[in-house]
């Protein structure tokens, strides 16, 4: 049940905090030089918008559970699972940023919804793993 709430965790924010990051970007505009000063320069200045910063602490969340849930499930099932979260994205986009998805990456979208569920049919470990006092 830890696994599933790391899961749900890690999809959350994943989605939320790539969507709120590229509205900060959004409001931010386009960094059009590509010389390195430019890039620090600009980035620092990104950094200064809230929706940028809070975008960044949800995949810095994101990142953590990541990791845990690693840590008690198969990588081939941990990545699959998770990628409900690009479904979600697609969403979000669409609803929140105002993106134009074509039908072809909605039929995309709905391709990786089918093999997520296939995915998490099956159990999310098929190894023993050793837990820290030599009990497994």
């Amino acid at each position: 049940m830890k696994t599933t709430y790391l899961l749900l965790i890690v999809i959350v924010t994943n989605a939320a905090g790539n969507v709120t990051l590229g509205y900060g970007m959004q409001q931010f505009g386009s960094i059009a030089s590509y010389s390195p000063l430019d890039m620090i320069r600009g980035g620092i200045a990104a950094m200064a918008n809230p929706w940028v910063i809070a975008g960044v602490v949800l995949l810095l969340v994101f990142f953590i559970a990541h990791g845990l849930a690693l840590s008690r499930a198969d990588l081939s099932y941990v990545l699959l699972v998770t990628s409900v979260g690009y479904v979600l994205v697609a969403v979000l986009g669409w609803s929140i940023l105002g993106e134009s998805i074509s039908t072809w990456r909605w039929i995309g979208t709905v391709l990786i919804t089918v093999g997520v569920s296939l995915v998490g049919s099956t159990p999310p470990s098929t190894i023993n793993r050793q837990l820290g006092n030599g009990v497994s």
